[in-house]
């Protein structure tokens, strides 16, 4: 209290220097804001002198009401104290008030230091007082007794941030300050690695509570106890941040504390990230990782080993699966089409893979029940962000139920055509006559017309021949019939089909239709095409060009 008061009367001894020059000069604009601090300055002291009269004979339920109210009275004069040392700093050199101003703001900063370490020396006994007086609470008093305790924490963080800008203030002065660094310097490392060592224990604790909870989620017991250690971790990582900018402000080491606040911290400030910090967090991890390795070694091989070993013992069922299913789904008696074999094989193996996977996973330690839980909810959302591929899905399930094609059918379907090669629930591959792929969304197959060309076993091949109107129809109907009879692979039942189909402008034409062998079809095709021509050669019977008739009148002259 005494250095208190001894610093207030350095203050209000302030206001006579600028007085007095007031009479001197003319106000400025820089006197003026000056007088206002000074005023602001005399307000907050004459504050501060009642309230300390007050605190030694006030009530104990009062004392430390007056108490907090005086702390932040000393913040506030602290605030304008370094608000004035800048604007005297402003002042023209030479000014006449500057010197004299500055001399007394030299001896209030050559005091202040002193105080605010007896302040903290103070706050720090009423933080152990009060958790001495918290072992004996419960309930409802010793959660509001906490709650206190944390405010007069904040007041000590409070102190070192002021004591930290008092610093600055200092030197600005020209006073040394290299003494106050060192008296503040164990006191902030101290209280950094206080917090720093609470913070690990209660993340190791968090951890520990939390994979109780894993395999009891309905304990309320436990879901109160991990909300707890959250509040006192998220506590205790404010105040670490706290500090870590008053290091930084008196240029400090700071990086090991960075690297917890990394490390344990899920809100990461730009502020964190620095060299020496992220380093610190590449050799703490890498020091764990290696500890882990020596010292769990052993179990990690034979684990590993497991895994491996489950993975290839599925690996084999999945092949043997796949052999089953394909000489089960290949039996004479199911009506079963190639595509739909195909897909059950795969699905079938695949089925048994990912079965091996997550036991291969259950082995190493790793929970299944989050995990499945975790697909469900990847599933919804990947299922909502592909509404088309889940559209391609049901078509082509809708293809498996219906069979309008299958393996090496010819198709055209959405304006492509070739033969079909392989077909998966999202896709059809069809490759064309001159051996190009395409791969056609099943939900374009599906919603367009499918036309399978070689769906039937036999099929007709359509001709239609030209002959000249002076050529003998009733020679073009034999040769027509002989060359339809002498061809092996033209079958005789259904009959083929030989008739005179129209009269053309230019040509009597017949039709010549055969049926063959949906493989045969245009073998047949070209062998027809090339002897019709050749024995029509033969028999003298043409094969007209289109021609018209042009009648030329000329009139007489008159």
């Amino acid at each position: 209290m005494k250095t208190l008061m001894m610093l207030m009367s350095a203050l209000l001894f302030l206001a006579v220097p600028p007085l007095c020059a007031q009479t001197q000069q003319p106000a400025n604009e820089d006197h003026t804001e000056i007088q206002g601090m000074i005023q602001s300055l005399e307000e907050d002291i004459t504050a501060l002198q009642f309230l300390i009269g007050k605190v030694a004979s006030a009530e104990a339920s009062s004392r430390e009401v007056l108490l907090y109210r005086q702390d932040e009275r000393i913040f506030k004069l602290l605030t304008d104290f370094d608000q004035l040392v800048l604007l005297v700093s402003e002042l023209p050199e030479d000014s006449p008030d500057k010197s004299a101003l500055k001399q007394q703001l030299v001896r209030f900063g050559s005091e202040a230091g002193d105080a605010l370490f007896k302040r903290i020396e103070n706050i720090k006994q009423r933080i152990i007082k009060y958790n001495t007086q918290l072992e004996n609470l419960s309930g409802a008093t010793r959660v509001a007794a906490q709650a206190y305790i944390n405010s007069i924490e904040s007041i000590r963080e409070k102190y070192y941030k002021t004591m930290a800008s008092h610093i600055e203030t200092r030197e600005s002065l020209g006073l040394l300050s290299e003494e106050l660094r060192d008296r503040i310097r164990p006191e902030l490392y101290l209280y950094s690695e206080t917090l720093t060592g609470r913070i690990e224990i209660t993340g190791k604790a968090r951890g520990d509570v939390q994979n109780r909870l894993s395999q009891d989620t309905n304990n309320a017991d436990m879901t109160a106890a991990l909300k707890e250690l959250d509040i006192l971790h998220d506590t205790d990582l404010q105040r670490l941040g706290t500090l870590i900018t008053v290091l930084d402000q008196l240029e400090l080491d700071s990086s090991e504390y960075k690297a917890v606040m990394l490390q344990q911290s899920s809100n990461i400030s730009v502020s964190l990230f620095s060299v020496s910090a992220i380093a610190t967090v590449i050799k703490d991890s890498w020091s764990a990782f290696k500890a882990a390795i020596e010292e769990n070694a052993p179990d990690l091989l034979f684990r590993l080993l497991l895994f491996i070993a489950v993975l290839l013992v599925f690996r084999a069922l999945s092949r043997i699966t796949k052999r089953v299913v394909h000489a089960a789904t290949g039996r004479s008696s199911l009506d079963m089409s190639e595509l739909l074999r195909n897909i059950l094989v795969s699905t079938s193996g695949g089925a048994v893979m990912a079965l091996g996977v997550l036991m291969a996973l259950s082995q190493v330690g790793i929970s299944l029940a989050p995990m499945l839980a975790g697909l469900g909810v990847a599933g919804f959302i990947v299922g909502f962000a592909l509404q088309d591929s889940l559209g391609n899905f049901a078509a082509g399930a809708m293809i498996l139920i219906y069979r309008p094609f299958d393996v090496d059918d010819f198709v055209e379907v959405t304006g492509a055509s070739g033969l079909v090669k392989k077909m998966n629930l999202v896709s059809t591959t069809i490759t064309t006559f001159d051996n190009q792929t395409l791969v056609v969304p099943n939900s374009k197959i599906w919603g367009d017309v499918i036309k399978n060309v070689t769906a039937q076993t036999e099929r007709r091949v359509d001709l239609e021949i030209g002959i000249g109107y002076d050529d003998d129809i009733e020679l073009t109907e034999k040769v027509l019939h002989d060359i339809i009879s002498a061809h092996e692979k033209v079958l005789t039942d259904p009959e083929p089909m030989i008739h005179l189909h129209t009269l053309g402008d230019s040509s009597v034409n017949f039709v010549v239709r055969p049926w063959v062998k949906t493989d045969d079809y245009w073998d047949v095709y070209w062998d027809l095409m090339r002897e019709i021509k050749l024995r029509f050669d033969r028999e003298g019977i043409s094969i007209p060009f289109p021609q018209r008739d042009v009648h030329l009148y000329t009139a007489s002259e008159p």
